[in-house]
């Protein structure tokens, strides 16, 4: 009987611990699993290539469901899936994030309904004659430096409520992004919030105020929220009623997980987190959940075999690679204080093509899907 090892979450992180766990799963198991108009189409991806690449590709699937509930040796899914809405598991990966507002985020789960939202986006964008853009974090700071590079006339606000950008990095950091907003001419407003009016900021296009904190009142016409992130934990919110802070940590509200990965909860080796979801005391990126995936692959091999689990994660210095603009982008890393650095390492970059979809369509081709015709993009 073939057994599951599944992986819950489809993103980067989901989508790499699925295509690490094909690769070393043995044939017994098998893993499961907004600025710039005329581009929205590719933003989707579809995921029937995700293992063209892998041994027995055939014997892998990609369920397009919503888990509703996660039992300790099971899952429920909003929709039936091979004859039943119940699918039992050996191993389990949770990879669901964290969740982020919109643009970023889509409400609807089908293609055409958030390739339209995108679209009535990008019209409120390009009516507006400024924009305030809530949040000076990883978003904010490449919507923001976007906006004012392809659209030089409208005047763009970022409002930041602590003194530094992105205070997780280096000093240096903030100072990088400052000079580049400087240079485009998009204004920071920093050691403040906005306050949210009930029923949201008006979207008609006329002039409006925002109110902050301190006091202060922005005048603006159209309001972007790039607030931060909010771990994606309801899937194991009840997996232990009696004790819910053995699995999530009431501090942050990521999964609680040991060096190995698994569940920090003795009651559940099988179960793994990787990810923004996981509480590593890594940053959350792309990067380190990749590093993740794999030693979760290595885990669960190590588990199937019947030998203990002992590859662990160990959180390196916190790095991104952010977009500046069209064509501008920097590799940042702080200091590796395990090393003796005092430094960070910056790496600017200029594309001189400065391409408006960012090169998408090699991420289409990492899936494993081949476009040959660009209307693919919009099926």
């Amino acid at each position: 009987m073939v057994k599951n090892v599944i992986v819950v979450g489809g993103s980067y992180v989901g989508r790499a611990t699925a295509q690490e766990l094909a690769k070393v799963v043995p044939a017994s198991h098998r893993p499961r699993f907004a600025v710039v108009p005329g581009h929205e189409h590719k933003a989707f991806v579809p995921y029937t290539g995700i293992f063209s690449s892998v041994p027995r590709s055939a014997s892998h699937a990609v369920i397009q469901a919503r888990v509703l509930s996660l039992q300790p040796h099971e899952l429920k899914l909003d929709r039936e899936w091979e004859g039943s809405n119940q699918v039992p598991f050996d191993y389990l990966t949770v990879a669901t994030g964290t969740l982020l507002s919109q643009p970023a985020a889509m409400k609807k789960d089908d293609k055409q309904s958030s390739v339209s939202y995108l679209k009535q986006h990008q019209n409120d964008v390009e009516r507006a004659k400024s924009i305030l853009i809530v949040g000076g974090g990883a978003v904010g700071v490449q919507m923001a430096t976007d906006l004012k590079e392809y659209y030089p006339d409208k005047n763009i606000t970022v409002v930041h409520s602590r003194v530094h950008l992105m205070p997780q990095y280096h000093h240096k950091f903030h100072e990088l992004v400052k000079k580049r907003f400087d240079e485009l001419g998009v204004r920071l407003i920093t050691g403040a919030r906005v306050k949210i009016p009930p029923g949201g900021f008006s979207d008609n296009g006329s002039p409006f105020d925002v109110e902050l904190t301190n006091g202060q009142k922005v005048s603006t016409d159209f309001v972007i929220l790039a607030t931060g992130q909010s771990p994606n934990n309801t899937l194991v919110r009840d997996l232990d009623p009696d004790l819910p802070n053995a699995v999530i940590n009431p501090d942050n509200g990521y999964i609680r997980v040991r060096p190995t990965l698994q569940f920090l909860d003795v009651k559940y080796p099988h179960l793994f987190a990787v990810g923004d979801i996981a509480d590593t005391g890594a940053h959350k990126a792309a990067r380190p959940g990749v590093a993740q995936a794999a030693v979760v692959a290595k885990n669960i091999q190590a588990l199937l075999e019947g030998r203990e689990a002992e590859e662990k994660y160990i959180p390196g210095a916190a790095g991104i690679h952010l977009s500046l603009g069209m064509k501008q982008n920097v590799i940042f890393r702080n200091p590796n204080k395990a090393e003796g650095e005092t430094e960070p390492t910056v790496m600017p970059q200029i594309e001189e093509s400065g391409q408006e979809d960012m090169g998408v369509e090699g991420f289409w081709k990492r899936l494993g899907v081949e476009v040959n015709n660009p209307q693919q993009y919009h099926l």
